[in-house]
């Protein structure tokens, strides 16, 4: 279930991991890796911050579709 109360500039680790095309283990992964920082929320909700978010997934190599 989704926070009702994220602030603004913000996204749960649901849409992180949405907006990134990676589960919630990957989210958690680049975390613990120190590839992404936790901006907000609670240890069971965390929020991030749209520009981290926006970083990373422009240093994202694309993928081709064959």
């Amino acid at each position: 279930m989704e926070s009702q109360m994220i602030r603004p500039g913000h996204l749960t680790a649901h849409q992180t991991a949405q907006q990134l095309g990676i589960t919630l283990g990957g989210v958690r992964q680049l975390v613990r890796r120190g590839r992404l920082a936790r901006s907000g929320g609670t240890d069971r909700q965390p929020w991030y911050a749209v520009a981290d978010v926006a970083s990373l997934q422009a240093k994202r190599p694309t993928r081709n579709a064959a």
